[in-house]
């Protein structure tokens, strides 16, 4: 009996002019899938043949663009459709640091291009099977997102990313579960701790010993211990905990730190960030 022939994994990949499809084609082409940029939507189907991993770029600059054509082609091809995105002022920024015109507004202002764009997509965004922003987004970040998704099957599993962050400058947006520690004691107003961090050992020790740190962060691993493999069983391979506090240098640091060992001791893999301990 022959055997039968697996299917191709397929993955579109559109968004925003400056938002990040450069990088993320070339993360995927990391993670073995063949990489096709701007190919013509008419021809896609020529590809499957002699592939099983593909990832194809698509934007406004792509022969026979329009939404209703990448829908179509993403549902007869089967395919994950992913869509990059950012915030209109950081797209402004990176055009502007790089000189680089719009592809849209050749002869206008950046600005307008964005609009344009954005609107043109908008659709496109709605209906996507995965949209990632970003704005917020450092490239090791993108990375480890992408391998959540992307990754061979035989190296996936539930990979968390743990971030301190503070609430002044606002949550990551690719936050899963948020955590507010806010209400425990504030090294902040301890004149020798004052300008030390969460890393510290005696910031670490202040916070431990206010009477509401022990049943909280018992409790907290008590809820999360069994909703990890929930997560894994769903086919989430990327989960993000954002721990926030006031200014992201003391409680959500140490909190963060204690998180990561005991995932790390329970065998998960883990990525940390201290987004605002610098500032």
């Amino acid at each position: 009996m022959a055997k039968k022939k697996k299917s191709a994994e397929i993955v579109i990949v559109s968004g925003l002019s400056g938002a990040g499809m450069t990088s993320v084609l070339k993360y995927l082409e990391d993670m073995n899938f063949e990489v096709f940029d701007n190919f013509p939507l008419s021809l896609v189907k020529t590809l499957i043949k002699d592939s099983q991993r593909i990832a194809i770029g698509i934007d406004s600059r792509t022969r026979g663009f329009s939404t209703k054509s990448i829908l179509n082609a993403a549902k007869s091809l089967n395919a994950k459709l992913v869509f990059i995105t950012c915030d209109d002022p950081v797209l402004h920024k990176r055009f502007t640091e790089t000189r680089r015109k719009h592809p849209l507004a050749k002869d206008r202002p950046v600005r307008d291009g964005i609009r344009q764009e954005r609107r043109m997509l908008f659709d496109l965004q709605a209906k996507a099977d995965i949209v990632i922003d970003t704005s917020e987004l450092s490239v090791h970040d993108l990375r480890h997102i992408l391998e959540g998704y992307f990754a061979p099957k035989k190296k996936q599993r539930l990979t968390i990313a743990l971030k301190s962050f503070a609430f002044r400058y606002g949550l990551p947006r690719e936050a899963d579960i948020v955590l507010d520690v806010r209400f425990l004691n504030n090294p902040h107003w301890v004149k020798e701790l004052k300008y030390k961090t969460g890393l510290d050992k005696k910031v670490g020790t202040y916070i431990a010993r206010d009477p509401a740190f022990k049943s909280f962060i018992s409790d907290f691993k008590k809820m999360l211990k069994p909703l990890l493999p929930r997560y894994a069983g769903e086919g989430k391979s990327y989960l993000t905990i954002a721990t926030g506090c006031t200014g992201g240098k003391h409680r959500s640091v140490y909190v963060t730190q204690l998180l990561q060992a005991w995932l790390k001791d329970a065998g998960y893999t883990t990525h940390i960030e201290h987004r605002d301990i610098k500032r």
